[in-house]
This record gives structure tokens, sequence and C-alpha cells, in this order.
């Protein structure tokens, strides 16, 4: 039976409620001994004298739900995890606002922090997600993930 692509974006900024009640519900599951949990935030970067505001993220959704699922099935068979959460912000986002949000799960630490490093690398490369730096006097530019 093929598993269902699950759709990883949220519109807007990812919140601290969302974050705490994520990590609330799986107080109930008994057989993990570890979670680790990565956070993308919007940072104020200055180019070239232009102050960045906010990241507007669009994506190729289809593929992009596509590659994550790619990534997490991947991930799944290369170390013992328990669960793992995806989300992606799509909108606006301003700085200081969390636009990524990644939590794995396993019985033991070690998986976890592996997983994590492996899952987050992944994501900034094979997924079509697309950020326009907007400044705060209105110009804008492609962000270039590094």
């Amino acid at each position: 039976m093929e598993k269902k692509i699950k759709n990883v974006f949220i519109e807007g900024p990812i919140t601290p409620e969302f974050i705490a009640n994520s990590i609330q519900k799986h107080q109930s599951k008994t057989t993990i001994g570890a979670h680790d949990i990565f956070l993308g935030q919007v940072r104020a970067d200055e180019i070239e004298g232009k102050k960045v505001g906010a990241i507007e993220y669009t994506a190729y959704e289809s593929m992009a739900n596509q590659k994550f699922h790619e990534i997490r099935e991947a991930t799944f068979s290369k170390f013992d995890l328990s669960c793992m959460h995806i989300y992606h912000s799509l909108g606006q986002v301003a700085v200081g606002e969390i636009c990524l949000f990644v939590f794995v799960s396993s019985p033991h630490r070690a998986a976890v922090f592996e997983a994590l490093h492996h899952v987050v690398e992944e994501i900034k490369k094979e997924v079509p997600v697309f950020g326009k730096e907007l400044f705060e006097d209105e110009s804008y530019q492609w962000k270039v993930n590094t």
C-alpha cells in the first residue's frame, strides 16, 4: 500500500503555539526516548546596505511535497526513528519568525541528532522552495540557499 504524501506547508509563520502543541502531542508516545528540533528563523540580514524585513516563500508545491516525502522515507530507512514531522512556511514571514520546523523522535538520542542534521541539509539541497527577501525599503531579491 502506497503512503499518502503529506502536505508540509503552513501559510505564514510557524507559531510558538504550533510548535509547543506538536511537542505536547508526543508525551503519550512512551517508546520515544529522545526528540530533536530544528527551527529555521528569518534573519535580519544586511545586504549591500539594505536590511531584510521579511521573506516571502513560494514553492512548486506538488514537487516540493514529493521531495519532502522522499527525504522523509530515505531518513527513516537510514536512522532508527519513531516519527518525523516537517513544516515549512509559505507566504510572508517577518524577521524573527519561524519558517521551518523539523521535529524527529527516536527511542535513543544519537539517532535524532544525526537524522535531524541529515534532514535539514537534504531539505536545503533538494526541495524547490523559493524565498524572496523583502527589504525594508520595499525592494527585494531572490534568496540563495547556503
